[in-house]
C-alpha cells in the first residue's frame, strides 16, 4: 500500500513539515481568516485540478482551463444579469465549459491534432476573442442575489468547500470502482492495449475534455460568486497552477497513473507556498520559482521510477530468455 501511493505520501509529508514550521515561525499563519481565504482561494484550482487529472491520466494535456474559466467567468455575470436565478446562471456557465472542452475533444479524439496544440490554440483564441467581445471590461451591476449565492459569507463558503469535496470524493470512487474510470487508465497506460480490450479510446479522450470543461464552469461560478464584479481577465495562469498540482500530486504525466486524492494533497502543497512565503517575510516573487522547483523535482522522480521499472523489465526478460 505504501509503495503503490508513495506520491502521495511524500507530498503529505511535505505539507505537515511546512505546517510545523509555520506553526514555528509565523502562528498567524493559522489564523481563521487567512485558512478561509486559503480554501477558498484553491478551490477553483482542485475542481478544475480534478477534470485535469482525468485529462493526464489519458496521455493528453488542457492549457487551455484558463481560458474557458474567465469565458464562464463573465458568461455566468452575464446570465444573471439577464435575468436567470443564480443557480441556472451557473448551470449555463457550466453548459459553456463543456461545449468549449467539447471542442478540444474532438479535435484531439477525432482529428487527431495532439493536445499541446489543440488546447495552445484554444488557449489564446478563446482569450483573445473574450478580450475583444468585452473590450477588457468588468462584468458589474450584478443582481444582488449573485454574490455568496445570495446567502451569509460563511453560509456561501460553506457551499462551496462542500461542492469541491463532493466532487473529489466521487471523482476519485469512479476512478476507481467504475468500468469508465478503469477506461481512462487503461486508455494512459497503453493506448493499443486498450483499443484491442474494446476500450473505446476516442470516446474516452472526448469524455474527459468535457468534464474538464464542465469542472472548469463550475469553479468560475464558485469563484465568480466571492466578487461583486467579474474581471474579463480571470483565470491568467491557471492552468500552470492546475497542471502543476496534477503532476506535483502524483499524476505520470505520461498518463496511465495518479489518483485525484494525490491532486488534492498536491493543490494543498502549492496553495501553501505563496501564503507561507509571505508570512516568512520572503518575497513572493519567489513562489513561481519555488512552485517550478517543486514540479522539476516530481518530474524527475517520475523519470527515474519509469527508468527503474524498464530496467528491471529488462532484466526480468533476460533472465527468462
Amino acid at each position: 500500500m505504501a509503495q503503490r501511493y508513495r506520491r502521495e505520501i511524500s507530498v503529505a509529508v511535505a505539507i505537515v513539515l511546512i505546517c510545523v514550521l509555520m506553526a514555528m515561525t509565523a502562528p498567524g499563519f493559522f489564523s481563521v481568516e487567512n485558512q478561509t481565504d486559503l480554501v477558498l482561494a484553491n478551490i477553483p484550482v482542485l475542481i478544475i485540478a480534478i477534470g485535469m487529472t482525468l485529462v493526464i491520466l489519458t496521455g493528453h494535456i488542457d492549457i487551455s482551463v484558463g481560458s474557458m474559466f474567465a469565458i464562464c467567468s463573465v458568461a455566468s455575470g452575464v446570465f444573471a444579469r439577464m435575468g436567470l436565478p443564480v443557480i441556472a446562471a451557473g448551470l449555463m456557465a457550466c453548459i459553456a465549459g463543456g461545449l468549449l472542452g467539447a471542442i478540444n475533444g474532438a479535435l484531439v479524439a477525432a482529428v487527431r491534432i495532439p493536445a499541446i496544440v489543440v488546447t495552445l490554440a484554444t488557449m489564446v483564441a478563446l482569450r483573445d476573442a473574450l478580450r475583444w467581445t468585452t473590450q477588457g471590461a468588468w462584468i458589474q451591476d450584478l443582481p444582488a442575489g449573485f454574490q455568496w449565492f445570495g446567502l451569509s459569507q460563511n453560509a456561501s463558503a460553506f457551499v462551496t468547500t462542500a461542492v469541491a469535496v463532493t466532487l473529489l470524493v466521487l471523482a476519485g470512487w469512479a476512478l476507481r470502482n467504475l468500468a469508465a474510470g478503469r477506461a481512462v487508465y487503461a486508455t494512459g497506460s497503453d493506448v493499443n492495449a486498450a483499443r484491442l480490450a474494446g476500450i473505446p479510446v476516442p470516446g474516452v479522450t472526448f469524455w474527459v475534455f468535457v468534464i474538464t470543461g464542465i469542472l472548469t464552469g463550475c469553479a468560475a461560478v464558485l469563484n465568480s460568486v466571492r466578487f461583486n464584479q467579474i474581471p474579463s481577465n480571470a483565470g491568467m495562469g491557471l492552468e500552470m497552477k492546475v497542471v502543476a498540482a496534477v503532476v506535483v500530486g502524483g499524476t505520470a504525466i505520461t498518463g496511465g497513473r495518479g489518483t485525484v486524492l494525490g491532486t488534492a494533497f498536491g493543490v494543498v502543497l502549492l496553495g501553501m507556498v505563496g501564503p507561507a512565503l509571505t508570512f516568512l517575510g520572503i518575497s513572493a516573487y519567489w513562489e513561481r520559482a519555488l512552485q517550478g522547483t517543486i514540479i522539476l523535482v516530481a518530474v524527475a522522480m517520475d523519470s527515474a521510477r519509469l527508468r527503474t521499472r524498464s530496467h528491471a523489465s529488462n532484466a526480468a526478460a533476460a533472465t527468462r530468455s
